[in-house]
């Protein structure tokens, strides 16, 4: 049995209580934190919360050579732990069909994801979000600025009055020189709003740290939020669309947003 689960959004409380009975009973525990992490916990906190030990698999260990993984997983209990949700990631989706091509049961334990923290904490209504993207790092993407598809999937969303959740890039085992086993960077709120602020005109809500005891919430221009800082990560930006008359209160109260950046609500 392979279970995938979601260690929710923060630190090694924020597992759901049927993830944590899972986690402890597994014979044996796999993690990646490539496509996310906790940010306040580390895999020691996590190990010593729960009494486990746990495999950390880079990138190459999940994609490229997950056998270690799925034979373990043929004749015993195995867990494979991500930040989030467990199955946001194709990575994740890849896997598990993997193991049902071996003929390997899998089960999936949900934990919270960070779009859905967006909507809850901005008071922006989920059902009112299009299409999300990822801001990568620029030399991720080979030049300077922000990728067409970004300002793209954005445009499209604010035509139909749809708000954008950008996902901010991570690079774990990657940087600008190419491989690098000690490299960790995550990119900020700020820095985001201002490489979006010289391609926008449009306000911005700044996530940060959901799932924490002090999350941070801050709406206002891209202008204004790139000489702003948020703290330590992990950051989320939204692209508001149309404001309905409570999204737009919401971000007023809730985000601190001035009412001069605001769009009026619809």
């Amino acid at each position: 049995m392979l279970t995938f689960v979601g260690l929710g959004l923060y630190d090694e409380r924020s597992i759901t209580i049927e993830g944590r009975d899972a986690l402890r009973d597994a014979d044996r525990v796999f993690a990646e934190f490539y496509t996310s992490k906790l940010a306040g916990a580390s895999v020691d906190d996590v190990e010593a919360a729960h009494d486990v030990d746990i495999e950390v698999r880079d990138r190459a260990g999940v994609e490229q050579d997950p056998d270690p993984i799925l034979d373990a997983a043929e004749d015993s209990d195995v867990v494979f732990l991500t930040a989030g949700d467990t199955m946001i990631s194709t990575t994740h989706v890849d896997l598990r069909l993997r193991a049902h091509d071996r003929g390997i049961d899998t089960r999936v334990i949900h934990g919270t994801t960070a779009e859905a923290a967006a909507a809850s904490l901005t008071g922006l209504q989920n059902y009112r979000f299009g299409k999300a993207t990822t801001l990568p790092f620029p030399y991720a993407h080979g030049a300077d600025g922000v990728p067409g598809s970004v300002l793209d999937t954005i445009a499209d969303n604010r035509d139909r009055g749809l708000h954008t959740l950008v996902y901010l890039d991570i690079k774990v085992g990657t940087g600008p020189k190419g491989p690098d086993p000690d490299h960790e960077e995550y990119m900020t709120a700020d820095y985001a709003a201002n490489l979006l602020s010289d391609e926008l005109d449009a306000v911005g809500v700044v996530v940060a740290r959901a799932g924490s005891q002090d999350p941070v919430v801050a709406a206002d221009s891209l202008d204004a939020l790139a000489e702003e800082s948020f703290g330590g990560p992990l950051h989320l930006l939204v692209i508001p669309g149309d404001l309905h008359m409570l999204e737009h209160d919401a971000l007023s109260e809730l985000a601190g947003a001035p009412e001069t950046a605001l769009p009026d609500p619809v």
